[in-house]
């Protein structure tokens, strides 16, 4: 069973996250925030991360960064889900290791699920 990592502060859009992946048989854990992600990183091997820029205590940008400074986290599919949809931020995380980009509001979740679906397969 593949493993999902969501780190969405919005318990709606996480919820609705959760249900979905794991109605299609994915393994999902929710984090909230960027400093729950790398305290369950450091004993946990997602096989994909869905990763929100927009967290309290440590941000996605700073989270990406910090996972990607790790060598066992080169080759992770780290998918950014965002609100934040200007050609800068959109940049920057790819710049920094984001495999990919969405954001939230142009995409379904089903759109999303097809997503996740290409980088696992």
């Amino acid at each position: 069973m593949k493993k999902i990592l969501v780190a969405e502060d919005d318990r709606f859009l996480s919820n609705a996250y959760r249900i979905k992946l794991t109605k299609l048989g994915y393994e999902v854990t929710v984090m909230s925030d960027g400093e729950q992600v790398m305290k369950y990183l450091k004993d946990n091997m997602p096989d994909l991360i869905l990763l929100d820029l927009i967290m309290p205590i440590k941000d996605g940008f700073e989270t990406l960064k910090e996972i990607r400074s790790q060598i066992k986290f080169k080759k992770l599919p780290i998918i950014v889900a965002s609100n934040l949809g200007q050609r800068e931020d959109v940049k920057k995380a790819t710049e920094m290791g984001a495999t990919d980009y969405i954001v939230k509001s142009d995409l379904s979740l089903q759109e999303l699920v097809d997503k996740i679906h290409s980088y696992l397969e």
